[in-house]
């Protein structure tokens, strides 16, 4: 059978496999079921991002099925969540157990090209068996990841009061993994919209509207003290630097987004507050695991985060008009195979 396959990943071309033994040592060859579109693929879309270079075939959040295991431990027609960071193993990050922030990470669909295509070629060691997940729930995953990686960044223990900013998917993953960690969770966003949606779906019934009164509204829900910890996942500097003020005494501001801009913040209200300044970058397996714990439990409601579903021949234009039609969507899931 030929198919359009990433080699290497980071080269799309038509090729034939027969057998184990044209695979690449510890490679494993996979089908792409379902991929994700993330903010980032929108911000890709968009010419936003600041660690791409085009052209590039998009697509990180990733469930597929094993065609060819190679010398792995995977079986032939397996299910499984691909974790798209893909790390070098070696450097200082990778020798601490960070492979998430490699040196020289390469992100299917970001710094190599990803999943928008019918089959690829993974490393075995990013392949995660998705026992009781369905494939659509699977390529949820990876985005989830993303919050439940935050929190558990941020060390906030339970019972801790926190801000999320910004209600998009991946504050949404964060305000749910917040809450699973036990924390008092309030949503913040520029959009009513979204704030109802957030506690119609999800029960996140507490919101903040952003704008000129949100830093009024914050000393309110908090008795004027502020949030213990409060995580910005909306990708805009402005809201960054905003969230320093949002934060208690003794409390930590996580950084969930990467912008390309500079985020610059008041030196002696930072060291009045003693706060903590966490920067979080993709996940790991660890959080993967939990992830899919969470989704098998029911804690975390796939179905209610899934809104806008389309087909790999349909993504041109789907994801162009996506990128400007926000109302309704949470999470677009593209379907591959199947």
């Amino acid at each position: 059978m030929k198919a359009v396959v990433c080699v290497e990943p980071g080269r799309l071309e038509a090729v034939e496999r027969e057998s184990p033994a044209d695979l690449p040592e510890g490679w494993v060859r996979v089908a792409v079921s379902h991929v994700g579109i993330c903010g980032t693929d929108y911000h890709i879309f968009e010419g936003k991002h600041p660690f791409l270079d085009y052209p590039r075939v998009m697509g990180h959040e990733v469930s597929a099925t094993v065609l060819d295991p190679g010398t792995s431990q995977l079986v032939a027609g397996a299910s499984v969540v691909v974790n798209p960071y893909l790390s070098c193993g070696t450097c200082v990050a990778c020798r601490q157990g960070k492979p998430n922030c490699c040196t020289a990470i390469r992100v299917l669909g970001v710094h190599t090209d990803g999943a928008f295509c019918e089959e690829i070629l993974l490393p075995a060691d990013n392949l995660y068996p998705a026992d009781g997940l369905s494939l659509e729930a699977a390529a949820t995953v990876e985005f989830l990841a993303i919050g439940a990686h935050a929190v558990r960044r941020s060390l906030a223990p339970a019972g801790s009061r926190a801000l999320v900013i910004g209600a998009g998917p991946i504050g949404l993953g964060t305000a749910l993994f917040s809450r699973i960690a036990g924390h008092d969770v309030t949503l913040m966003d520029t959009s009513t919209e979204r704030l109802a949606m957030a506690a119609e779906r999800f029960g996140l019934v507490k919101g903040i509207l952003a704008g000129s009164d949100a830093a009024a509204a914050v000393l309110a829900a908090t008795g004027g003290e502020g949030f213990d910890v409060v995580f910005d996942a909306t990708g805009y500097a402005k809201s960054m630097e905003a969230a320093f003020h949002h934060v208690a005494h003794g409390g930590a501001l996580v950084l969930v987004s990467v912008v390309k801009e500079e985020i610059r913040f008041s030196d002696p209200e930072f060291h009045k507050r003693e706060m903590m300044l966490i920067s979080s970058r993709n996940a790991t397996r660890v959080d993967f695991e939990h992830v899919m714990e969470s989704i098998r439990t029911g804690r975390v409601p796939v179905e209610a985060l899934v809104t806008h579903r389309t087909t790999l021949a349909h993504v041109p234009v789907d994801l162009s008009r996506w990128a400007t039609e926000k109302s309704g969507l949470i999470k677009a899931i593209v379907r591959v195979a199947g």
